[in-house]
């Protein structure tokens, strides 16, 4: 069942910065509600004025707080095992999928797993699969220039690592820019709910320390602690795991290939995400499943994608041109 198709899924194609963003195909996409991102200005002029929503962003500080309770409810081996787990399984979801399949395409899967990858990056509390790849494509036409709202380049580390998203401006998603999986409409739900799969997943850890207090009281954890360390601190860290490739990958490490851009190669960023600290790599050719395009860059997520596709559940992995890979060797020497 895993190999059956996606009906009308558009073949995989680069996404370049001179894609031009098709018309809203109905009226509904014209809406306000469907409201476009704005056209990149003259790269002259600076980037547009944007406005932290300060209310909208209470819940993301209230996860900050959250995990000062810490103090409080101690810690265990057992939670912060679950911790460490939690924080690898999401981040997976959010490179594997979010990024290189909703974002960039570089795979095919069955309609079934597309949906329970895309529930489990939501679980990342980073709002749904389609308002992420929507960003995201629209970073890669703009990138560094100034409408680009995670451009360290232009409006500084913070504000590229955290501040772009909790904005006025980033809170819509361009449904005109991830057509091909705004058609699906599971995804348009997990991404109008997005909060509904996290607030599953933080009553369950909580449950889950509940069930381990009566069965195995030998595991010195509970409820209230398996809460905090299994969902509120593994997902802060998740949180700030995944912002370092806006912030940091194009800040601190080499450059292998001459882009337009600032991206950057980074061999620490690369274990902390799982292998999207090939930032440089991924911005000369996006259309890649793998990120690390050498035997030397550890890149995870490509290994756990090339597993999934000996089961069947993922396939069509789009490999690196050898030109690209040819280039990349003399840019090295």
């Amino acid at each position: 069942m895993f190999r059956a198709k996606q009906d009308g899924l558009v073949p995989n194609e680069p996404l370049q910065r001179s894609t031009t963003l098709d018309p809203p195909s109905s009226p509904a996409e014209a809406s306000g509600s469907f409201r476009s991102a704005p056209e990149c200005p003259e790269k002259t002029s600076g980037p547009p004025k944007t406005t932290v929503d300060w209310v909208r962003s209470t819940p993301f500080i209230i996860f900050h707080l959250l995990c000062l309770f810490a103090l409080v409810v101690g810690v265990s081996w057992v939670a912060v095992g679950v911790a460490v787990l939690m924080y690898f399984v999401r981040m997976f979801a959010i490179t594997g999928f979010y990024h290189r399949y909703f974002s960039h395409r570089s795979f095919k899967t069955s309609r079934f797993a597309q949906f329970l990858f895309a529930a489990l990056g939501n679980s990342s509390v980073q709002r749904g699969p389609l308002w992420w790849a929507a960003h995201h494509r629209f970073h890669h036409r703009h990138s560094d220039e100034p409408c680009d709202l995670h451009s360290p380049k232009h409006r500084g580390f913070w504000y590229s690592h955290t501040l772009w998203f909790l904005t006025r401006e980033a809170n819509d998603t361009d449904f005109s820019t991830i057509k091909d999986f705004a058609k699906y409409p599971e995804l348009r739900f997990l991404n109008k709910y997005d909060t509904v799969v996290p607030i599953l997943l933080g009553v369950l850890t909580f449950l889950l320390g509940v069930g381990l207090e009566a069965w195995a009281p030998g595991l010195g954890t509970n409820g209230w602690q398996m809460l905090i360390w299994g969902f509120f601190i593994s997902t802060v860290f998740l949180f700030h795991g995944t912002y370092t490739i806006n912030s940091l990958s194009h800040t601190f490490g080499n450059r292998r290939f001459k882009t337009t851009d600032t991206s950057r190669n980074n061999f620490l960023l690369a274990l902390i995400t799982m292998g999207e600290g090939w930032h440089n790599n991924h911005h000369h050719y996006q259309s890649a499943t793998r990120q690390g395009f050498y035997w030397w860059e550890i890149d995870v997520t490509f290994y756990l994608l090339k597993i999934l596709s000996w089961a069947g559940i993922v396939w069509d992995l789009r490999p690196v041109p050898a030109k690209i890979l040819e280039a990349g060797r003399h840019a090295r020497a």
